[in-house]
């Protein structure tokens, strides 16, 4: 636990048996209260290497999408009891050992969203991201940055940390069950006034982490404008159809982070 708030680890998984192992190894068991693995149909053995290692273990009939995985995932770690849920990949491309800052972070009640970024420092080239999706990540979280009027050092990286009140608070069923998912989620929280913060967060690209090619990557960025674009006219009262109707925007004082 953090400072009394039960700790939830969740996997989105799909064909993660080769690496699946070497991500649970990993995890600071001290620190995490419950791990959750949704498998989303896998053509290999991800699943019974999860429940192998006795870890509490779904698995879809039919695979519904990288979205549709965590709105499983973060609607079992609720009906778990968690408190903070951090989302991790397990094809071990961001490392586990980094649970412990991102909990605590979220535990401090100083923010409600954190993300492993991976652009500050060096993490991201030096860790082998492809040159066109380095500079693809930067020119659209410049382009977020400006027409959600935030501030970040990137939109995109998958290793993701929410406080229960974001993850009940979020409409996420109304979101893409595609890779669009995790940038309408963010959007939501920044439009809705949650508190979000990053840290620095190294990655790893090898033939085993699994990555879109360079298709789906284009069909992500345009799903990535068409959101901004939804959010500056939902600002303007023009939600109707959006991700963000009936969304309340909001700013939270301190007094209503103070957990459940």
């Amino acid at each position: 636990m953090i400072g009394q708030k039960k700790v939830c680890v969740v996997l989105p998984a799909y064909n993660a048996e080769r690496t699946l192992e070497r991500t649970l190894r990993e995890i600071p068991k001290d620190i995490v209260d419950d791990i959750v693995l949704v498998d989303d149909c896998s053509t290999d053995d991800t699943a019974n290497v999860a429940r192998k290692h006795k870890i509490f273990t779904v698995r879809h009939n039919r695979n519904i999408g990288y979205g549709g995985n965590q709105k499983t995932c973060y609607q079992l770690a609720l009906d778990r009891g968690a408190d903070l849920v951090i989302m991790l990949h397990p094809d071990y491309q961001y490392s586990p050992k980094l649970i412990l800052p991102m909990a605590s972070l979220l535990g401090s009640e100083f923010f409600d969203v954190v993300l492993g970024s991976r652009i500050l420092g060096v993490g991201a080239l030096a860790g082998g991201m492809p040159l066109y999706k380095y500079v693809s990540n930067r020119v659209l979280t410049l382009i977020q940055n400006v027409l959600l009027s935030h501030k970040l050092s990137e939109y995109h990286t998958g290793y993701r940390g929410f406080t229960r009140q974001v993850l009940e608070d979020l409409p996420l069923a109304r979101n893409s069950d595609d890779f669009v998912f995790d940038n309408e989620m963010l959007s939501q929280a920044i439009y809705r006034g949650f508190r979000i913060g990053e840290m620095s967060c190294p990655t790893s690209y090898f033939p085993e982490a699994s990555s879109i090619n360079f298709g789906r990557s284009v069909t992500y960025g345009l799903g990535v404008l068409k959101t901004m674009v939804a959010f500056r006219l939902a600002c303007m009262g023009f939600d109707r159809g959006t991700v963000f109707e009936g969304l309340g925007r909001r700013r939270f004082g301190p007094a209503e982070h103070t957990g459940r």
